[in-house]
């Protein structure tokens, strides 16, 4: 859901894996992450130089390529990629009877991220994107504010009042306490990410049971309570401007140019902080009234072996080795810029909050990612334009409520 800020020039859209597939020590990998092709390709050549195996990377995804289109054409033609990528429980859905059951390969045992139904192993976390509440270190340590305190709804509350005396005292016209959007077009912020909260925070990273119970219409009222208090926090300290009419840019760029004292968005913002000369930092959201004391870390996709392939050997070994060897973890951190999903991996990366997101993952403090669980567009469709209303006035929090407690009861 995240902006691509990385423009790439349209691969083919007809893959002729023919060809190559008449030589079994050839293996084809299907993937949508546009700005790790090239370093991928890399790898990947490399890798087999060293096994003596041709690997053909196949990248469709971004603004260019409709992955969801193209991989399901692939799976119509004739001839199919050995590895691909599936977002969920959405593409395993669709593509369960094409997934190769991988329980017990040595890499599950390096992760808590794999992807698993009913108890068997079918997905390979490509990488780990996570998010919390950014914050401005520089900013919070001249106001006064200790980021460790942010854990709860109170301290949060306190730390706005506080961040903004300070602005008002330095007489600083720019600043900004929250930058958070919820208009039109950023559902994905609210609707999703924010949403979320209700669905995992304070719950053990295994915990479905607030997701399940949505799903089947049924409403947590307490917990949902507690959650409204949080989204009217941030209403109010965010910057009105960014909050009711800002897209990607405003948002992230009056945290990119030190204004802002705390974003609401994930490591994917890395790109936009190389000339940002501040430190940076997450702490938990407060979406209950106390006790919040992790990030929202998960993996948005995951490899996937097809099931018919004649390449199975060669498909493991290259998941294995990327999850085990110097060579994968370097891959990995240092040339694709991402957060690994497996615990051996010492590297962290030089991107700012991907190695806050990788600190907090080593540390055992992620709650997990539901919001791709909810029924397809009820978040973005359905819950974000709710939060627009409230964003702008429309309707008050005890309204707000209760338009989001009967939308998820229609799901009953």
């Amino acid at each position: 859901m995240k902006k691509l800020l990385l423009v790439v020039v349209t691969v083919a859209l007809v893959f002729t894996f023919s060809a190559c597939k008449e030589d079994e020590n050839v293996l084809v990998i299907f993937q949508n992450k546009v700005e790790i092709d090239t370093v991928l390709r890399d790898y990947a050549d490399a890798w087999g130089l060293e096994n003596d195996i041709t690997v053909d990377i196949q990248t469709c995804g971004g603004d260019t390529c409709a992955y969801g289109t193209q991989i399901l054409a692939e799976f119509q033609a004739d001839d199919q990629p050995d590895i691909f990528v599936i977002e969920g429980m959405g593409g395993y859905d669709l593509y369960k009877d094409n997934i190769l059951d991988v329980t017990g390969e040595a890499w599950t045992t390096n992760t808590d991220l794999e992807f698993v139904v009913d108890g068997k192993v079918f997905g390979f976390p490509v990488a780990v994107e996570g998010w919390g509440m950014a914050y401005n270190a520089d900013i919070l340590e001249a106001a006064g504010v200790d980021p460790a305190s942010l854990t709860s709804q109170a301290a949060y509350a306190l730390a706005f009042e506080t961040i903004d005396a300070y602005f008002i005292e330095e007489e600083m016209t720019d600043g900004v306490v929250v930058s958070m959007a919820a208009g039109a077009g950023m559902e994905w912020v609210t609707g999703l990410h924010n949403f979320n909260g209700y669905l995992s925070a304070g719950l053990a990273y295994d915990d479905s049971s607030v997701i399940d119970d949505l799903n089947a219409g049924i409403v947590d009222s307490a917990r949902l309570t507690e959650y409204a208090d949080w989204v009217e926090l941030l209403f109010t300290w965010g910057d009105q401007t960014i909050l009711l009419s800002g897209g990607y840019d405003e948002q992230v760029g009056a945290f990119a140019s030190g204004d802002a004292a705390f974003l609401h968005q994930g490591n994917w913002t890395d790109s936009s902080y190389s000339e940002s000369d501040f430190e940076f930092g997450y702490a938990p959201h407060a979406t209950l009234a106390t006790g919040m004391d992790s990030i929202f870390i998960g993996a948005p996709s995951y490899y996937v072996i097809n099931a018919n392939t004649d390449s199975e050997d060669a498909a493991k070994l290259f998941l294995n080795d990327l999850a085990s060897t110097s060579e994968g973890h370097d891959y990995m951190v240092n040339k694709a810029n991402m957060v690994p999903a497996f615990n051996s991996v010492t590297l962290l990366p030089a991107t700012p909050l991907s190695a806050e997101v990788m600190k907090w993952n080593q540390d055992g403090k992620a709650y997990a990612w539901w919001q791709n669980d909810m029924p397809s567009g009820f978040g973005m469709e359905v819950l974000g334009p709710i939060y627009t209303l409230f964003a702008n006035g429309t309707i008050d929090k005890e309204e707000f409520i209760a338009q989001i407690t009967a939308e998820i009861e229609n799901l009953g």
